[in-house]
């Protein structure tokens, strides 16, 4: 067997003890997690037998009012609250969403999907737009497009998401006319095809994945430059390769490494710039049921969202790992 194909092989057990290691670990964070949602629910001054009931809650009798609490298991003591959805959770069984009237089961089944649409398109614009952007301001660094792009990001990282949405819909939807300003599908449509979902995906994920953009822009910028001045990359110019193989063979691959950091550390900004980016563009994501969730102190609910937030922030810091650990085999895969 030759050098070049051990070079190949992918340490694929290190990244198996990896995943493993973290799974265990995510174990404890998870429960620890979702007692939390249940204390602070627990401790919130709304009423989830209030919130379920509606203005029929107003002339309801205070026997009607608590047999629905006892319904709703509203009535329980926290501990024995968490642990009854805990082992339900278990089996497969999320529990019923008082506030959607249907299993929670099914509320994020129908939005999860939507909302993973944006977030991967999302942080494809903002991964390749800022790597894109972040080498050709790093190759001349001071010249007209470094100093108006890293100005530009600048300024965006201090633009919440939702400004840029509404910026966004008055000047491409209102002024220019040429994208639809929100929803899944045009109003008159009664089916949903790919041609509308994907002309009415364009502005919300633009918009997400602009304001993720500054900080890819900004370390692949600095990571390229830093790479340009390395004594390995003057001397693949030396021996007259040119300045595109000098560029995206040598500096670009060393410089992304800081950059593979981020893929992980953005994860929370963008579930959070995900929801607002969905409640101004009524993407049928889980962004309302997510506020309704909260406001509505539904306890299942806000317990699955709350899991399922948490696994992907720690899914994206495994994923920041094991590319870290691919691109640099000095790291290796020992987190």
């Amino acid at each position: 067997m030759t050098v070049k194909h051990v070079r190949r092989r992918l340490p694929w057990g290190a990244m198996a003890r990896m995943a493993g290691r973290r799974a265990l670990f995510a174990v404890p964070v998870l429960l620890v997690v979702t007692f939390a949602v249940f204390a602070v629910a627990a401790a919130s001054p709304f009423d989830p037998v209030k919130a379920y009931a509606g203005t029929a809650g107003l002339t309801a009798s205070q026997e009607n009012l608590d047999q629905l609490r006892a319904n709703l298991g509203a009535d329980q003591p926290l501990v024995p609250r968490w642990w009854h959805w805990l082992t339900s959770a278990l089996t497969g069984d999320l529990g019923d969403s008082s506030v959607m009237r249907q299993p929670v089961a099914d509320v994020i089944g129908e939005r999860i999907g939507w909302s993973a649409l944006l977030a991967a398109t999302a942080f494809a614009v903002a991964i390749l737009l800022g790597t894109a952007l972040g080498v050709l301001a790093a190759r001349r660094q001071g010249g007209w497009l470094d100093r108006c792009v890293s100005s530009a990001a600048y300024t965006l990282e201090a633009a919440p998401a939702f400004w840029l949405g509404l910026l966004a819909i008055w000047f491409f939807a209102l002024e220019l006319g040429v994208l639809p300003a929100g929803g899944l599908t045009d109003t008159a449509s009664e089916t949903v095809t790919f041609g509308q979902v994907a002309s009415h995906l364009v502005l919300p994920a633009l918009v997400l994945g602009v304001s993720q953009l500054p900080w890819f822009f900004l370390y692949v910028r600095q990571g390229v430059a830093d790479a340009l001045d390395e004594d390995p990359v003057r001397g693949a110019r030396a021996r007259g390769l040119s300045e595109r193989t000098v560029l995206l063979g040598h500096a670009l691959r060393s410089g992304m490494l800081p950059m593979l950091t981020l893929v992980g550390s953005r994860v929370p900004e963008l579930i959070t710039g995900a929801l607002l980016v969905e409640s101004v563009f009524s993407w049928p994501g889980i962004a309302a049921a997510t506020v309704q969730a909260a406001t509505s102190v539904d306890f299942p609910l806000l317990a699955a969202l709350t899991v399922l937030a948490t696994a992907a922030v720690l899914l994206g810091n495994l994923l920041s790992d094991l590319l870290y650990g691919l691109a640099d085999p000095r790291v290796g895969f020992d987190g």
